[in-house]
């Protein structure tokens, strides 16, 4: 089979909630789906597209949380792109997820080409990783197991290296792997560049058949799990979700570790093109244009003699900074970081710390997605709550209860169909209803604009655990 008629099946992995990046990037909006680099479209949007030449790749492959499922499918119908959806019940590493994503594509066929793609990279230049993957295709063909290596432009810390072997002969320009070399320390890195390493992209093509092999000769316990997990899978909606005691049984376990570092076959593809994962808000103020000062900035941000930093603002404040070099500044409706750059990676630890603490900010925005849009707190007291929700054309709330609160809705844009045990009414904007504590209730967006209202819940505990669904649409 030549080069050009290789057909490429990707498969996109969507797990990760990119603590380092908070507070924009949390557990209920991971930095995957945000938009922290393009203000258009979030990074797992961009490697959707990236993989949208039907003259090159199949129909792709989602591999995401059932928590995350409702945002990857609203993302990708906001593209108007085709994807396949899978759930994975509990996240086991990506050894797993690249198990599900092999016998997945083989189940069409056994010699497909897979692309195994993290959604969270960053690459401009669509064309030069499209070429890129088509010639490393070649080489997973011929039965290597190949990675596309990106050269270095800095002995960055943050990335493992790869160093390179003989020339793959069926894959021109590529080499086998002669070594993966885990994440050095400075001077490391800088010997490792002396030398001609590569940084790892974790990009990895396969065909299908040859990767379930070395599964099932390193490791056939995640094989077997992964299999079992697919075999039992249940279509929900618009997802197959797998089998969650199945794919609990995989040992967690990265596929570097599981399969990379221990095959005969590992091969790479050096590329030059600029490329990023934006581990780390230092990474992100590298890949953003800079002002003349080398400042990078989002959203309203003003500066005085501020050099070299990141100032990232959400929402409609306003974030001023004045006389800092080096810096990383992020504001968010509900917490601010403030770091130097240098120390950016430790944003993770500080995660841990406040979900140690109990702040609800370690893993909650104040905007929470759901099926049928969102909502956001503006104020909580004691025995009050207030909400802004949103629901989109056509969605549709459980029917539930509360045994501790009851709500005031007023209607401030579109139209309500709302459900009160037997009853069902319609309310226009600037009209309100009453829901009394224990009542059954519903609410519905019959229209073709979103519906915008103001909760108002009174009571003795307003918390989000005071729901009794009796029926809801989306399977929760």
């Amino acid at each position: 089979m030549s080069r050009s008629s290789i057909q490429i099946h990707p498969m996109i992995l969507c797990g990760g909630t990119g603590t380092r990046l908070w507070p924009a990037s949390r557990e209920s909006m991971p930095k995957q789906f945000a938009r922290l680099v393009d203000a258009e479209r979030s990074t797992f949007q961009a490697t959707l597209a990236r993989v949208s030449d039907t003259s090159v790749f199949a129909k792709p492959t989602v591999i995401a949380s059932a928590e995350a499922r409702f945002i990857v499918a609203e993302q990708r119908d906001q593209l108007g792109l085709a994807a396949d959806i899978l759930l994975e019940p509990q996240g086991r590493d990506s050894a797993a997820a690249v198990a599900v994503a092999a016998l997945h594509a083989a189940a069409a066929d056994p010699q497909a080409v897979v692309l195994i793609l993290a959604a969270d990279h960053v690459v401009p230049d669509t064309e030069a990783f499209v070429d890129a993957v088509r010639r490393a295709a070649a080489g997973a063909q011929a039965g290597y197991t190949m990675t596309l290596g990106i050269e270095p432009d800095r002995p960055a810390t943050d990335y493992g290296y790869i160093r390179r072997g003989e020339p793959i002969a069926e894959a021109p320009g590529a080499a086998r792997v002669a070594r993966f070399v885990e994440k050095p320390d400075r001077a490391g890195a800088e010997a490792l560049i002396t030398d001609g390493a590569l940084w790892n992209s974790g990009y990895f093509l396969f065909r299908a058949d040859l990767m379930l092999a070395e599964l099932e000769a390193f490791v056939p316990e995640v094989l077997a799990a992964a299999r079992a997990a697919l075999e039992a899978a249940v279509t929900d909606l618009d997802f197959v979700r797998l089998d969650a005691a199945a794919f609990a049984r995989a040992p967690k376990i990265s596929i570097d570790y599981a399969v990379m570092e221990r095959t005969a076959r590992a091969g790479v593809l050096p590329v030059s093109f600029s490329w990023s994962d934006v581990g780390t808000w230092d990474a992100v103020w590298q890949v953003l244009d800079h002002d003349a000062e080398g400042n990078a900035v989002r959203g309203r941000v003003s500066l005085i003699g501020t050099k070299n930093s990141l100032v990232h603002s959400q929402g409609e404040g306003l974030t001023a900074v004045v006389g800092l070099e080096d810096v990383v500044v992020v504001s968010t409706p509900d917490a601010v970081l403030v770091a130097s750059k240098a120390h950016s990676g430790q944003v993770k630890d500080l995660v841990n710390a406040l979900r140690a603490s109990g702040a609800p900010e370690a893993d909650a925005h104040l905007r929470m997605y759901r099926p049928w849009g969102w909502y956001q707190r503006i104020d909580i007291g004691e025995r009050f709550q207030v909400k802004r929700i949103q629901v989109v054309p056509g969605g549709r709330l459980s029917l539930q209860k509360h045994y501790h609160r009851a709500e005031h809705w007023v209607v401030v844009r579109g139209t309500a169909e709302v459900t009160i045990d037997d009853r069902v009414v319609l309310v226009h904007e600037n009209e309100a209803v009453y829901l009394p504590i224990g009542s059954m209730h519903r609410l519905a967006n019959p229209g073709k604009i979103p519906l915008e209202l103001i909760e108002v819940q009174v009571g003795s505990y307003t918390g989000e655990d005071d729901i009794i669904r009796v029926e809801d649409i989306y399977g929760r």
